[in-house]
């Protein structure tokens, strides 16, 4: 305790409050054990099972819903996230990015590889000690795009360090996917990973069983999942993705959360939903439980109920069906330039409110990234509705040729939204 005028040196000299607080409280003790074949998380010896979730916005929220944790990618974002966490009893998955051969990283570069791991023992060395801190996760999805397998040995070795600097957090490694040569591989090249981190969408429901046909007997976190990814879903003879409702999300963020990650309690010690917050990924909507206004969608219910037990008081509208010309995205929609295009979405709300319609056109966008590198909005492209009631949208389609999504955000006055896009494609099939 730092009591008398040491505080008031320390005050005087400008140490944040918050600093003090974790010299003074210190790390809190996590590690992870098997017993009668369970994998059980301890943090501060109890119990903890992951609520998380990825993302450092509205952490308000994710209290309020019963969320538990935190996820940071990089040690920047982990490091400005700590106290806030701390203060509202979240607990930070850690991050350090691990460098990416997809991104110029070369791990025959002995010193590269040297400086990245001194680099990282000093980001541990100065945050080992603060008590927001869950665990240690080095790299995230390094075997995208990749041909070199010593980036395990280097992650191994970034694992060892950690264990040295640090033997109160447990270190895990996290992968796109899950792969069973490379769950294998990092098993023989990294043994210091305590626990094994997978990023999965549409195939989350029986990665538990990849696991234990890959040999895998230690524990895992889902570190990252939500809808069907974009490289997933069903696509349209023009060949672009065909985004899921808010309702349709909301059914498989659901199926996944009681089938896939509280199906496994022997193995599997949480989750981290994905996206706490909103990016431009495919599309605006494709990810983010949010809007970019902070309006919450219908999955943002579901985490709710999964993470109390209690739905809202107030729930999300749910939208059913969303045609143009009574035909449905995947029926693959030409419409001739400047020719009357006909949309109409059926949402219901549960708690009976008000609804109000709001409709974007976007051209599709062509700036498409991987590992969900940062991606440009498309511009909207001007609409004049030639008819607008309710669920009912008339216009004419655009004069330029392309690609094009509808998009509907449909509002309930309470900070609830159903969102769902159609995508179209203007000129003639022969012609595209």
């Amino acid at each position: 305790m730092i009591q008398g005028k040491h505080f008031l040196l320390l005050f005087l000299l400008g140490l944040p409050l918050a600093m003090i607080a974790q010299e003074a409280s210190g790390p809190i003790h996590v590690e992870v054990k098997q017993e009668n074949g369970k994998w059980t998380l301890y943090r501060g010896g109890k119990p903890y099972f992951i609520k998380g979730v990825g993302g450092q916005n509205y952490l308000d929220r994710a209290v309020a819903y019963g969320a538990n944790s935190v996820r940071t990618w990089g040690s920047g974002e982990a490091v400005a996230v700590l106290d806030e966490a701390h203060a509202k009893g979240l607990t930070v998955l850690f991050g350090l990015w691990v460098g990416q051969e997809r991104q110029g990283f070369d791990y025959d570069d002995a010193k590269a590889v040297k400086a990245q791991l001194e680099q990282f023992r000093e980001v541990v060395k100065s945050n080992k000690n603060h008590p927001a801190i869950l665990m240690w996760c080095v790299g995230n999805e390094a075997d995208l795009f990749y041909s070199d397998f010593k980036v395990w040995n280097a992650i191994n070795d970034i694992a060892k360090m950690i264990h040295e600097e640090d033997p109160h957090h447990p270190v895990m490694t996290v992968t796109a996917g899950l792969d069973i040569p490379e769950v294998q591989l990092i098993q023989e090249r990294a043994p210091e990973i305590d626990v094994y981190g997978v990023n999965t969408y549409g195939e989350l429901i029986g990665i538990d069983k990849v696991f234990r046909a890959a040999g895998w007997e230690g524990p895992y976190v889902v570190t990252e999942w939500g809808p069907d990814g974009h490289w997933e879903v069903p696509k349209t003879d023009w060949g672009v993705p065909i985004e899921q409702t808010s309702a349709e999300k909301a059914g498989f963020y659901r199926l996944r959360y009681e089938k896939g990650i509280l199906d496994d309690p022997d193995r599997c010690l949480g989750s981290y939903v994905f996206l706490w917050g909103q990016k431009q990924e495919t599309t605006p909507t494709w990810y983010g439980v949010f809007l970019e206004d902070g309006t919450e969608t219908e999955v943002m219910d579901v985490l709710e109920y999964e993470w109390s037990g209690k739905w809202p008081k107030n729930r999300a509208p749910h939208l059913s069906s969303f045609l143009l010309g009574g035909k449905a995205p995947r029926e693959s929609v030409y419409i001739p330039p400047g020719q009357i295009c006909d949309f109409a979405v059926e949402v219901s709300d549960p708690d009976g409110d008000d609804l109000r319609y709001v409709w974007e056109l976007l051209p599709e966008s062509t700036d498409i990234r991987a590992g969900g590198d940062a991606e440009s909005r498309p511009e909207a492209v001007a609409i004049k509705p030639l008819l607008e009631e309710g669920g009912q949208l008339r216009i004419r389609a655009p004069r330029k040729q392309g690609s094009y999504r509808m998009f509907v955000y449909v509002y309930d006055g309470h900070g609830n939204a159903a969102t769902g896009n159609f995508p179209f494609y203007v000129g003639d099939k022969e012609e595209r």
